[in-house]
């Protein structure tokens, strides 16, 4: 792993963190099937089954960031905490927390590694220090939600210890689910 250094974010890496190529690739994705399942005995109703099956893609696909890139300042200034990572001096990568969506909850809404430098143990180092900033927050659980294409953070989270815990459909402004992994840490 590259040499690098978490910090709060100050305002000189704001331009270098906008910039940051925010799209990534993936050869596999998480599918979503709804299945309607037995009779309920109390209520009458179907029985829905929402379950995720991983699907290798017959190729690499590149995949937009689900959040336009004009609107990360001004999400940025709703967040509880913006941590930067640097290397050599350069802001490579950010992880944006957000306090108060949960109890007793924190929130990763982004998570993005300079791309010649992803796989190289950056995003794992900006989970572990939001892990510490959800400790000191005196909050006890973290929680990462990422695209259903995002096979490298889906990944990443399960390595982790994260589990999946939910999942929004629409939940991004392009529209695109949300899965969401936690971790209880108290």
């Amino acid at each position: 792993m590259p040499e690098i250094q978490i910090r709060p974010v100050i305002a000189s890496d704001i331009p270098a963190l906008v910039a940051l190529d925010h799209h990534y690739s993936s050869n596999h994705i998480w599918q979503l099937d709804l299945q309607t399942g037995r009779m309920d005995e109390s209520s009458g109703e179907p029985v829905r089954i929402a379950s995720f099956r991983q699907v290798r893609l017959p190729r690499n696909v590149r995949v937009e960031y689900p959040r336009p890139a004009q609107n990360l300042i001004e999400d940025w200034t709703y967040r509880s905490g913006l941590l930067a990572a640097t290397y050599k001096g350069e802001s490579v990568g950010y992880i944006s927390l957000m306090l108060d969506f949960s109890p007793l909850t924190t929130w990763v809404t982004d998570l993005v590694v300079h791309r010649p430098l992803r796989r190289q143990g950056i995003g794992t180092a900006l989970i572990l220090a939001a892990m510490e900033w959800t400790v000191n927050m005196n909050t006890h659980n973290l929680i990462i939600e990422m695209q259903p294409k995002n096979y490298p953070a889906l990944c990443m989270a399960i390595k982790l210890g994260f589990e999946l815990c939910g999942y929004n459909d629409r939940y991004y402004p392009n529209q695109e689910i949300g899965l969401f992994f936690g971790k209880v840490l108290r």
